[in-house]
């Protein structure tokens, strides 16, 4: 039986128990060892085009205007502050030169970079600002501490041309996850990041005032190197350059491969992205696997069992550093705290028959929790946490049978249009609840005019003026940058970019990525149907790569690729003789020249054992796909 519970009071309405503006401690940590300013803090890369530009953000300083929320407004001067900042004696970080930090460790001989930045040029911008007031130190080590890219991207940026012999340190896991989370969903993902990051906003108090984790992502040249040091235990020790780490394995936390480490002789403990100024995501807008709430909050308890009682300094990929052990411990605590009863809150109203939209109503944090600074939604939010979280158990489906088999948004909106008389009689109605102050309801409303008819400028333009009121009064940056996005889409008429867009993106193969992930990546690029019609009986060819010692064999069947892969010298020997006897054959010297081949960048036909019929076969196969390398 469902419990009845009052969804009138939404957890965005003002409560009570808020932070107190008149508390500046956030501000005098942001500051605090400070060593100099970027200036101009401008970075472009080799073509001269701008990658990053913070100066842009400098309107933040400005007295908060009546388009931006008050909260986001602080946190947006506080991620905009940038520099060179002294951390403690010998470790260094250079903050707002990108949406992350990069932290500079000293040694004996050198430097260790810690997570260098998303892109190269902004990293070696960091790398050469330090340099300059801290003297020209080698890179000895580099170490990612979790596998998304704003946190790995910059490393062709700090290391030397030869950096064969220097330890590259990254958690168990980390190269499958990195290359791999874009494999699947990439176009799709990156279609929606320029929503969440409001890439294509101005940067604006009537635009785009950051993401809450940092003022936005480069734009420059990505890369990743493969680590060749992996971390695979928590309490794992490491000496680097003379100094020493503890490490603590955190995956399933904000990354599916993350760690997290003290560095005892300093005091300081480096905690990734587990602990930042403010609520992460459980779900992110942009799309990923749901994270682990319940698993993140026992690894921040087990953080503070391991380091509480030995850190006298807490610093991050994100945001500013917190001094103080007792600090450090509140901090950690409260974020634990956060995330276990977002969990188990979500769960226990969930095992009472609520939904996920209806629980992400309801809840909201505990008094202590919503008066600290740090727990505020700027970046994950209450509500699409509890959704995410639900959806992690519970799948989409809310258990309505009346949502199993919803029409389109195209097709509802025609029902919608009909109902109403009109698309005028429903913008008419839909202006009814906006002067209610109801703009969720009049933007669900004109939603379902503008799926119907995309054309009709009553109802963009109404729709978009809704959801810029939406966005100005938001309170996480993500919200605000997608609220804001689509109204100006809107207001462009034909120019729409709106994440429905089912404009066919092409699926590059990144060359770090193993085989498996290219398969992967060609086989959910494939047009099924076309691939039944082209090839009505099951196909299949041998790819050998001598370098690897290892064979693929591909199938077509039915208009799905499939792929098994085992080794030409191991237990499967035998069995791969007998298929290369009556397989097409594949061979190529290198993993390189594989990948060159799948991008379409090397013809085919001096590999390809057999006749035309079976190099037609691979060759369709890869157009089906729109692979490029």
């Amino acid at each position: 039986m469902r419990i009845q519970i009052d969804l009138s009071q939404s957890p965005a309405a003002p409560h009570s128990d808020e932070p107190d503006f008149n508390d500046t401690e956030d501000f005098e940590n942001a500051s605090r060892g400070f060593i100099a300013k970027l200036e101009p803090c401008v970075i472009r890369d080799d073509k001269g085009h701008v990658v990053w530009d913070n100066d842009a953000y400098d309107f933040v300083k400005e007295q908060c205007p009546n388009t931006v929320n008050p909260k986001l407004w602080r946190q947006a001067q506080l991620t905009a502050i940038q520099g060179l900042y002294e951390v403690s004696p010998a470790v260094y970080q250079v903050r707002g030169v990108d949406i992350s930090n990069m932290s500079i460790l000293e040694g004996k001989s050198g430097i260790i970079i810690i997570d260098p930045l998303t892109s190269m040029e902004c990293a070696r911008e960091a790398l050469k600002f330090y340099r300059t007031h801290r003297g020209n130190r080698p890179v000895v080590a580099v170490i990612y501490s979790h596998s998304h890219a704003d946190h790995y991207g910059g490393a062709l940026g700090v290391l030397p041309k030869d950096s064969s012999s220097i330890p590259i340190i990254a958690p168990e896991g980390f190269l499958k996850e990195a290359t791999s989370e874009h494999v699947l969903a990439g176009p799709s993902m990156l279609r929606r990041a320029a929503f969440m990051y409001g890439t294509r906003l101005p940067k604006h108090p009537r635009g785009q005032v950051g993401t809450g984790l940092g003022m936005g992502a480069s734009a420059g040249t990505t890369s990743i190197i493969p680590p060749n040091t992996l971390v695979t235990k928590t309490g794992q020790e490491l000496v680097i350059d003379g100094v020493k780490f503890f490490f603590q394995l955190v995956p399933g936390t904000e990354a599916p491969a993350e760690l997290n480490f003290l560095l005892p002789d300093h005091k300081a403990l480096y905690i990734s992205e587990c602990a930042t100024h403010c609520m992460h995501n459980i779900v992110t807008l942009r799309g990923a696997s749901v994270r682990d709430a319940r698993a993140w909050s026992q690894y921040l308890d087990e953080t503070i069992e391991l380091y509480g009682e030995r850190s006298e300094v807490l610093f991050a990929g994100h945001h500013w550093p917190t001094w103080g052990q007792d600090k450090i411990k509140k901090l950690v605590l409260e974020q634990r705290d956060m995330y276990a009863f977002l969990h188990d809150q979500t769960v226990r109203l969930m095992n009472k028959g609520l939904t996920g939209t209806e629980i992400a109503e309801v809840i909201v944090l505990p008094p202590k929790l919503r008066r600290a600074w740090h727990a505020q939604g700027y970046y994950g939010s209450v509500s699409h946490n509890v959704k995410g979280i639900y959806q992690r158990y519970m799948t989409w489906f809310d258990g309505n049978p009346a949502h199993l088999w919803p029409h389109t948004p195209s097709e509802e909106g025609k029902r919608y249009i009909r109902c109403f008389g009109g698309v005028e009689e429903l913008v008419s109605k839909a202006r009814v609840f906006i002067d209610e102050g109801d703009l969720r309801f009049a933007a669900t409303l004109l939603d379902h005019a503008v799926s119907a008819e995309p054309e009709n400028r009553l109802a963009a333009e109404t729709l978009a003026w809704v959801f810029e009121k939406m966005g100005f009064a938001a309170e996480n940056a993500t919200w605000r940058n997608f609220f804001l996005t689509r109204a100006m889409d809107l207001r462009n008429k034909g120019d729409s970019h709106q994440i429905t867009d089912t404009t066919v993106a092409s699926v590059s193969l990144n060359p770090e990525a193993t085989v498996e992930d290219w398969l992967d990546a060609i086989a959910i690029s494939v047009d099924g149907i076309k691939a039944a019609e082209q090839f009505e009986e099951p196909r299949s060819i041998l790819v050998h790569v001598l370098e690897l010692e290892s064979m693929w064999k591909i199938t077509l069947s039915n208009g799905a690729m499939t792929y098994r892969s085992f080794s030409r010298v191991g237990i499967d020997g035998q069995q791969s003789e007998e298929a290369e006897k009556i397989l097409p054959l594949l061979t190529v010297n290198t993993k390189k020249q594989l990948h060159e081949i799948l991008g379409g960048n090397i013809s085919l036909s001096q590999f390809t054992r057999g006749g035309p019929r079976d190099y037609f076969f691979l060759r369709r196969l890869l157009e089906l796909s729109a692979i490029t390398a």
